[in-house]
């Protein structure tokens, strides 16, 4: 351990709905420091899947984010010259963050118009265990449960 850990920061509730994940949320998405068009995007995301679904925007989000949180990872560790991909669990804000991470990145993916539906449909998937950020969760426990052997790396 080299130096001291970097303090974690405490964020603020977002404007609308006050909740932390969702200012998490927008802070990933931002480019260039353009708070403003990363939040008009993810509240007109939310307005559409209230829209379409008829559940409340927020409560789909946070059903997205929970299904796509990953309780397991692989790590690379070597022993002995040989690398091992050494299955460990996963910290709860890595969850978080990671599952941001990945929603977004797949929303992006999409082949919709608008940023706004990309998000929507993506968030929608996501909270029906479907989509490219829930596939890649199960693709991460699909190769940590391969690896289970060598567990007794884990450090």
């Amino acid at each position: 351990m080299r130096r001291r850990r970097a303090p974690v920061r405490e964020v603020l509730g977002d404007p609308v709905y006050n909740s932390k994940v969702v200012t998490k949320f927008i802070n990933k998405m931002m480019y260039e420091g353009k708070r403003s068009v990363a939040e008009k995007i993810i509240y007109a995301a939310l307005q559409k899947i209230e829209e379409k679904s008829g559940e409340k925007g927020i409560e789909v989000f946070e059903k997205a984010l929970e299904n796509v949180k990953p309780l397991v990872e692989v790590r690379s560790r070597r022993v002995g010259g040989a690398t091992y991909q050494v299955p460990v669990e996963v910290r709860p804000t890595r969850q978080q963050s990671l599952s941001i991470r990945w929603i977004l990145e797949a929303s992006r993916k999409r082949n919709e118009r608008a940023m706004v539906d990309k998000l929507a449909n993506e968030l929608l998937d996501a909270a029906s265990d479907k989509g490219a950020a829930f596939r890649k969760k199960e693709e991460i426990h699909k190769m940590a449960e391969a690896n289970k052997a060598f567990a007794h790396y884990r450090w």
